[in-house]
């Protein structure tokens, strides 16, 4: 391990993380964005993200590509609620590991989160449906419950449509309305 990847690997996954809590603020869920991916900074995570660090793409794919799993990201995902890879339980009728509806609040950071990862891997080149665009291209091996799902893919057209103002507008007033619901 060198000084020079452990660098950049927490200088990206920080970078990331203050991207994901501004988000998370405009949001109007600034806890949770304080709190987001504190995870990657534990050993089990941030050793083979600094051995598989390249700076342009996540280091689980490298773990992968190595080891044929991440361990990393088996680590990560079961720790870290914003990924619909958490929401997964055994369903008594059918026996098998079935998605599960996600609550709001963590599907606006699992928008807030891949919203910020677009913005750091792509840099200048990135654009309001970039976050879009990428979801839309794993959306066929995707195992993630389907309202979940149609609500992330309508927060990132609202972004790619009408941009950040309007789409964090609309979370706030969502996450305004669960909270009214979740009192009575």
């Amino acid at each position: 391990m060198s000084f020079k990847s452990a660098f950049l690997h927490f200088k990206t996954i920080t970078k990331h993380r203050h991207k994901v809590i501004a988000h998370c603020a405009k949001a109007g869920i600034l806890w949770q964005g304080l709190r987001h991916d504190l995870s990657k900074y534990s050993p089990t995570e941030f050793l083979p993200g600094v051995k598989y660090c390249t700076g342009k793409r996540s280091p689980n794919e490298g773990e992968r590509e190595a080891r044929g799993y991440s361990a990393a990201w088996i680590h990560h995902k079961g720790r870290n609620r914003h990924h619909f890879e958490y929401w997964t339980d055994y369903d008594p009728k059918t026996k098998q590991i079935k998605p599960v509806k996600m609550p709001l609040r963590f599907v606006v950071e699992m928008f807030c989160d891949r919203v910020a990862a677009s913005k750091i891997y792509q840099g200048e080149n990135y654009k309001p449906d970039s976050a879009l665009q990428y979801f839309l291209n794993g959306k066929p091996r995707r195992k993630i419950h389907p309202e979940t799902s149609r609500l992330l893919e309508k927060l990132l057209r609202m972004l790619a449509e009408k941009g950040e103002g309007a789409t964090f507008g609309y979370i706030r007033r969502l996450i305004r309305e669960d909270k009214k619901s979740a009192k009575h």
